[in-house]
């Protein structure tokens, strides 16, 4: 028979398994009797764990969810994978690292040994842009009010601050009314997708901005989000289409390079080797200009394959280009 308190462990972590447990299969489980069963039951309610009764002609016990965070177990892979999740957290961004990094130290502090040897083997690494801007975080605070505005389906009334370029004071401006969906991350950034109760359709804001207001709005029936998926939706509207998830100009050539160089520069292309120094790009953008000027980035010989609209992009840009080359074409000033 186990000492109790490896028995009390071995009794949490099935709790923590399924959502009820009969009295007579615990005790078998645990090899023990109903009666120690719940003895255990009342030591575990002693240290914070909300055990209920559950009745029923068996009787039985339930894990629920209690008023305060009392010890947790995990098993091997588990804690692993919360200690990962969290330094990465602590790297990447997400206005939550203080936080993450300070649950990271708990989380190590009472692993064994042989796990905390192979969490810092782990070492994750951010790796800014060249020449990128700092991303604004939101506030915990903050996404904690949206995201339970979102699982209430509450009107959300927030003030919404302008970006500086806006040249106005978007604290000034009335509260926004949105009945909120979804709160999306997004390249570093936290997203509110919302319908916008004022103007009647479809925005995302970006949650650094939102400063939520009390109190909160009547409960809303969720309305279908245009093409019924959340990811498609929100890529489509940062790449300038409604919902589709798709670039609104999409275009194919042949390029003079290595499959493999086109490759590490092309984030969301499709990329084919034609040869050791031929490749097919098919590539998309917000307008057949910028497609145009993406392509011609890679410094190689090119051939449009299609469609048209590309090609007469090409041309537009060649001869804004050639004005702008006007007189750039004299001899270099002497070397000093």
């Amino acid at each position: 028979m186990q000492k109790t308190s490896a028995r009390l462990l071995s009794l949490l972590s099935l709790l923590q398994a399924r959502r009820d447990w009969p009295g007579a299969l615990l005790a078998e489980r645990l090899d023990v009797s109903p009666r120690t069963v719940r003895r255990d039951v009342d030591r575990l309610r002693e240290l914070g764990y909300p055990v209920a009764a559950v009745k029923g002609p068996d009787g039985g016990y339930r894990l629920e969810a209690g008023t305060r965070l009392p010890p947790l177990l995990f098993d091997d892979e588990q804690a692993v994978a919360l200690a990962v999740a969290l330094q990465t957290a602590v790297v990447t961004g997400a206005g939550i690292e203080e936080a993450a990094a300070r649950a990271l130290t708990t989380v190590r502090q009472t692993m064994p040994a042989r796990l905390r040897r192979r969490i810092e083997a782990l070492q994750v690494t951010a790796v800014e842009r060249p020449g990128a801007r700092p991303v604004p975080q939101a506030d915990g605070g903050v996404l904690m009010a949206i995201s339970a505005s979102v699982h209430a389906r509450e009107v959300l009334r927030f003030a919404y601050e302008s970006p500086p370029e806006a040249g106005r004071d978007g604290g000034q401006a009335p509260p926004r009314r949105v009945e909120p969906h979804h709160l999306v991350a997004w390249g570093g950034r936290w997203y509110l997708v919302a319908w916008d109760l004022d103007r009647a359709d479809w925005r995302v804001f970006r949650a650094d901005r939102i400063t939520p207001r009390t109190p909160a709005g009547p409960r809303f029936v969720p309305r279908e989000l245009p093409g019924g998926d959340v990811a498609a939706f929100i890529t489509g509207r940062f790449r300038g289409s409604d919902a589709s998830g798709d670039w609104p100009c999409r275009g194919e050539v042949i390029l003079d390079l290595p499959a493999a160089v086109v490759s590490r520069y092309t984030r969301d292309g499709i990329v084919e080797e034609l040869g050791p120094d031929r490749c097919r790009l098919l590539l998309g953008s917000w307008s057949w200009p910028a497609l145009a000027a993406a392509v011609g980035g890679f410094d190689a010989g090119i051939e449009v394959i299609g469609p048209p609209e590309l090609k007469h992009a090409f041309a537009l840009l060649a001869r804004r280009y050639a004005t702008a080359a006007t007189g750039a074409l004299l001899p270099p000033p002497p070397a000093p």
